[in-house]
């Protein structure tokens, strides 16, 4: 799976997966739905898509787990976002108005754009909500002249 522009994953389903990713190990259905306000056949249905599409595990009455690949991809959204909403503090965004921002728009920022980004801000390790991670494209992306 490319991360970065993905069609088939919709913004809130990367929300889902950068929640399953932060808590880590196995979550309920149930946990999600409250975590979202949603409906557990909300839930259901979503972790379906997300199992289609080799993002998630899923063992009834035992939980919902990231396979790697969904590990990874999560994972790269977690830092899509946290770089971004970093950047945007650079331009006057409070903390709260970053993060908000980010959401809005951090679907259409591709990889390449977001190792740029990192690149050009020396490879923060820590943004406005929590540790930014990077992986071997970022690092080994050439600065920008």
């Amino acid at each position: 799976m490319e991360t970065g522009n993905d069609p088939d994953i919709s913004p809130r389903k990367v929300e889902y997966l950068k929640y399953l990713c932060e808590k880590g190990g196995r979550v309920r259905t149930t946990d999600i739905a409250r975590e979202f306000s949603v409906d557990p056949s909300t839930i259901t249905k979503m972790i379906q898509e997300l199992s289609c599409a080799g993002l998630v595990t899923h063992e009834p009455y035992h939980g919902i787990c990231l396979t790697d690949t969904g590990k990874r991809y999560a994972g790269y959204c977690i830092k899509r976002h946290r770089i971004l909403s970093l950047m945007l503090t650079h331009y006057g965004f409070s903390h709260e108005q970053a993060c908000a921002e980010a959401s809005h728009f951090e679907s259409r920022v591709s990889k390449e754009a977001i190792d740029r980004i990192c690149v050009a801000m020396g490879h923060p390790g820590q943004g406005i909500c929590g540790e930014i991670t990077h992986d071997d494209g970022c690092l080994d992306t050439p600065p920008t002249p």
